[in-house]
């Protein structure tokens, strides 16, 4: 899998070689389909990748597509986040000579 395309793309598209694997009369377990999955993730996944992996509870192939789902959505609306918008401000100088036109206020200072 590549960091580029999104990920519920590319478990799609191995879901449809999954499918022609068992067309061709071949039988994968679900928990073997559910670790390649797994094992296919981008490197930025890493972090999931381990959790998945060490999860104590079994699950199928659609609970797995469900936790990426999510996990892909909260790392977009994280990157929405932490896009840095561009600020811009309008900075506005005086010289000496606006300086020297201005009287010094007297302090309210008895």
């Amino acid at each position: 899998m590549l960091d580029s395309k999104p990920v519920i793309s590319q478990v799609q598209e191995l879901q449809l070689i999954l499918n022609d694997i068992h067309a061709e009369g071949m039988t994968l377990s679900e928990s073997f389909q559910v670790a390649a999955i797994i094992e296919k993730l981008p490197s930025a996944w890493k972090d999931f990748k381990n959790y998945l992996k060490h999860k104590r509870k079994e699950m199928n192939v659609e609970e797995l597509i469900v936790r990426l789902r999510i996990e892909e959505d909260n790392r977009n609306s994280e990157r929405c986040l932490f896009t840095p918008n561009v600020a811009k401000a309008n900075v506005v100088e005086h010289g000496d000579k606006y300086n020297a036109k201005r009287k010094p206020r007297p302090s309210g200072k008895v």
